[in-house]
């Protein structure tokens, strides 16, 4: 048996999350997992993974180890796929997070239609705003919008979404439309609060750059649904993705109020933990996506 061997088996613990599993795939006993890991604590002199009844934790060396044990994993599977022919196919399961905007708009569509592409492959898609934690949580693949500051992961930028001003015609009729940014501290502001800037700080294009004003309002939500239907209710005026609203705005239900002058533009990226290779059916869910978001990009 050698180091690689129980790399390998190390990457799968991580990834499934309990040595029974780990045992059951390798058709192993959970005692020969149990050893075999204990066997490589012991040749590297640190402690890789905490154990408790409830759970596995990796620790800071765990968690650098993985990335390295991953890339002997898929190196290994893409060796094996070279000559078996199994890289002419993909099979396995993909477990992914999407921004529920994304989500809604598009992605589950897209994911559901590549699963049809390609009957060998499952995906669990959760649905969240939060930025998760690829490596404890064990995701494959994760869709987010905004900026990348873990250096141990990957990104590929897919495309950017710009950011409208809007609101309904009904609520511009009974309280003004407002022309300038400065005339929004008159308005009742709705307020996304999930954003890294702040719910109540909006930015825009001057003429010595971007500034921020500090709205107030009387709605705050973390839900861009929510925020949507509040707007297309005429209770205010909204500061939201143009994906959201796109629709609505082509029909006129909501007015886009300021189109040149918002400066909120973020990048949606697709990201990965960090391997040398990944593997083939990550590269072509990925592409499989950012074919998708091309194909709709009027709504970005």
């Amino acid at each position: 048996m050698t180091k690689a061997d129980d790399l390998i088996l190390f990457a799968q613990v991580v990834e499934l999350g309990s040595f029974s599993q780990a045992a059951e795939k390798n058709s192993l006993t959970n005692s020969v997992v149990s050893k075999r890991i204990a066997r490589l604590e012991k040749e590297l002199g640190v402690q890789l993974i905490y154990r408790t009844t409830r759970k596995l934790t990796l620790s800071e060396a765990g968690k650098k180890l993985y990335k390295g044990a991953t890339n002997v994993q898929q190196a290994t599977i893409e060796a094996i796929s070279t000559l078996s022919g199994f890289a002419d196919s993909i099979t396995g399961h993909i477990k992914m997070s999407v921004p529920t905007i994304s989500g809604d708009l598009l992605l589950a569509d897209a994911v559901a239609e590549f699963c049809t592409l390609h009957p060998g492959i499952t995906i669990d898609i959760s649905l969240e705003n939060l930025f998760v934690d690829i490596i404890e949580d064990n995701y494959d693949l994760v869709i987010r919008t905004g900026r990348l500051e873990d250096s141990s992961l990957i990104a590929r930028h897919i495309i950017e979404s710009q950011w409208v001003i809007c609101a309904t015609p009904d609520y511009i009729k009974r309280n003004g439309q407002p022309v300038e940014p400065e005339n929004l501290l008159e308005h009742n502001c709705l307020q996304y609060a999930y954003q890294t800037t702040g719910a109540s700080e909006w930015e825009f294009k001057g003429e010595n750059g971007t500034y921020i004003i500090k709205i107030k309002g009387n709605f705050t939500t973390d839900n861009a649904a929510a925020l949507r239907k509040a707007a297309l209710g005429g209770y205010g005026v909204a500061y939201v993705p143009r994906c959201l609203v796109y629709l609505d705005l082509m029909k006129g239900d909501l007015i886009d109020l300021m189109p040149n002058r918002v400066a909120k533009k973020l990048g949606v990226y697709a990201i990965y933990p960090f391997t040398r290779h990944p593997s083939k059916k990550i590269r072509l869910l990925i592409e499989h996506i950012r074919q998708r978001y091309l194909s709709m990009s009027e709504y970005f």
